[in-house]
């Protein structure tokens, strides 16, 4: 797919060896407006070489360079002579390659540390910055000697070589993280970087990559070619179908299964915003009778995924058929799903194709189209509102493919889902009036099994308790629960305890990931 680039075309290659940060990389670069693209640290040269790149970033890693099995660049990468800068592990895996000595840390570094540059010897790459600034370390190893023909830049208290650059190509690197925010003056190292040494003009702009990304679905599709979606109304499937609307219109075919786990009113929203507002060719499929058969009686979490997620395919294909031919079928598959996919660094460096339909091309033998592939989820909602889309469908939280399956703890019944779903329908309206919502990156109720003694009207009542759940992540990998102000809980728990008939107590979770997961089941 497209990468809206200058017309320079400038592109940065970043090498992945298995840091936690590689993708901090890949952003950071690109919100200094430069594309950049992560493929496995070993890559060979002739795979580079046709990516044709701008600049190379070699990334971290949790590997000892000096071992056997170590994961390291190709030795070629350094006779290109393009603009190079190795952070961590990429410091030392080009010492070790290049003749250089690396071995265990007499005291290794991990948190800040005070970066020191040499006296004499500053480099491009620290213009702007103060001569010692704290930065972010985390490293085991170090380099004991540089290669012939590279010059120390700076030390830090346990570490000789901090920073390196070579005395005549454009390489340079440092053994600190300038893309974590705990390294201050990171941004204007690698700003340096691109612009001062690497001579790169920034021209990643949402607004080029549409125009591309148009061109980009017309040729892949073809004239005649016609695509199939599973909209769900998520960020992802609602931004990967407009776009692919605006390429090749009527020709996409987007089918909504209404499976009786949505939010409050949610399939009508859905189909009155994309279908009504945004004129998607939609088909609404009301499911709900056959798939909360099929839960019936079912308690075990895995279980339910399994059946929604068979049932799901199986209407799916039932309404693929009835369309006649179809050519492709669209995915929002993201760009970390690539990255985790190719495992680069440290596993098979091919990467597999996503099916997140479960498995439906294979099944139904349609090619894929992903228009999202090399978007992060940030980027894919600023697509959203390039597109025009509203911030009701741009900005929502995620909501797991179970829906409230998994979210009304233990076995599924129609009277269960409704009270889940007017509970969880005051939450999200109090988060909104009081503007939380776009300040939390998860929020919803869960229906608990169990029943607890209350007072209603001086009566004495027996009533189901609702759980709140708010947190704050990144990825979604981790998370810290969402310091909500006390007064807009008490109001959503009386509003629930009130509204909601079944209801007598609310609890909110104040439980991080890990130890627990974001959702209940």
């Amino acid at each position: 797919m497209p990468r809206a680039r200058s017309a320079r075309s400038d592109k940065v290659l970043i090498l992945d060896f298995g840091s936690q940060y590689t993708q901090l990389i890949a952003r950071r670069v690109r919100e200094l407006g430069v594309y950049s693209e992560i493929v496995p640290g070993p890559t060979p040269l002739e795979a580079i070489r046709e990516r044709d790149p701008s600049a190379i970033i070699l990334s971290g890693s949790p590997a000892s360079g000096y071992r056997e099995a170590a994961p390291l660049p190709d030795r070629g990468l350094y006779d290109l002579g393009l603009p190079l800068l190795g952070i961590c592990y990429g410091l030392q895996a080009t010492a070790q390659l290049l003749g250089g000595d690396v071995a265990k840390a007499e005291r290794r570094e991990y948190g800040p540390a005070t970066f020191v540059q040499e006296r004499g010897a500053r480099s491009p790459l620290f213009t702007g910055v103060p001569q010692r600034f704290r930065a972010w370390m985390s490293h085991g190893d170090e380099v004991r000697s540089l290669p012939a023909g590279w010059v120390k830049v700076a030390h830090t208290t346990n570490c000789t070589f901090a920073a390196a650059r070579h005395a005549k190509q454009p390489y340079h690197l440092i053994q600190f993280h300038p893309e974590v925010v705990h390294s201050p003056y990171g941004k204007q190292v690698l700003s340096n970087f691109l612009f001062r040494i690497a001579g790169l003009e920034p021209g990643w702009s949402m607004k080029d990559f549409l125009a591309q990304a148009v061109k980009t679905i017309r040729a892949e599709v073809g004239k005649e070619g016609r695509v199939l979606c599973g909209l769900s109304g998520g960020v992802d499937s609602t931004v990967a179908a407009t776009l692919i609307h605006r390429a090749i219109g009527e020709r996409l075919v987007c089918v909504l299964v209404d499976h009786g786990l949505m939010r409050l009113n949610e399939a009508a929203e859905v189909a009155r915003a994309l279908g009504t507002e945004q004129h998607l060719n939609l088909r609404v499929v009301s499911a709900e009778r056959r798939f909360l058969d099929k839960l019936a009686g079912v308690s075990d979490p895995e279980r339910k995924r399994k059946i929604i997620g068979e049932e799901f395919i199986a209407v799916f294909e039932e309404e693929a058929r009835s369309l006649g031919k179809i050519d492709f079928l669209a995915q929002g598959t993201l760009y970390p799903d690539v990255i985790e996919s190719a495992s680069a660094g440290f596993g098979s460096q091919v990467i597999k194709t996503h099916h997140n339909v479960g498995g439906l091309p294979e099944r139904m033998h349609l090619k894929l189209v992903e228009p999202l592939r090399w978007l992060f989820k940030d980027e894919v909602r600023e697509l959203g509102r390039e597109l025009g889309l509203p911030s009701a469908l741009v900005d929502r939280h995620p909501f797991p493919g179970p829906g409230l399956a998994v979210r009304v703890l233990g076995a599924i019944d129609e009277h269960d889902l409704d009270v889940l779903r007017h509970a969880d329908a005051i939450f999200l309206d109090e988060l909104r009036r009081s503007r939380w919502y776009s300040r939390t990156w998860q929020a919803f109720a869960v229906l608990l099994p169990v029943s607890t003694v209350g007072v209603k009207g001086d009566e004495r009542s027996y009533e189901k308790v609702v759980a709140l759940r708010a947190v704050d992540s990144v990825d979604g990998m981790t998370a810290d629960w969402t310091r909500l102000p006390h007064a807009l809980l008490a109001r959503t728990a009386s509003r629930i305890a009130n509204e909601v008939r079944g209801v007598n107590r609310v609890v909110f979770d104040v439980t991080s990931k890990p130890p627990a997961t974001i959702e209940w089941e």
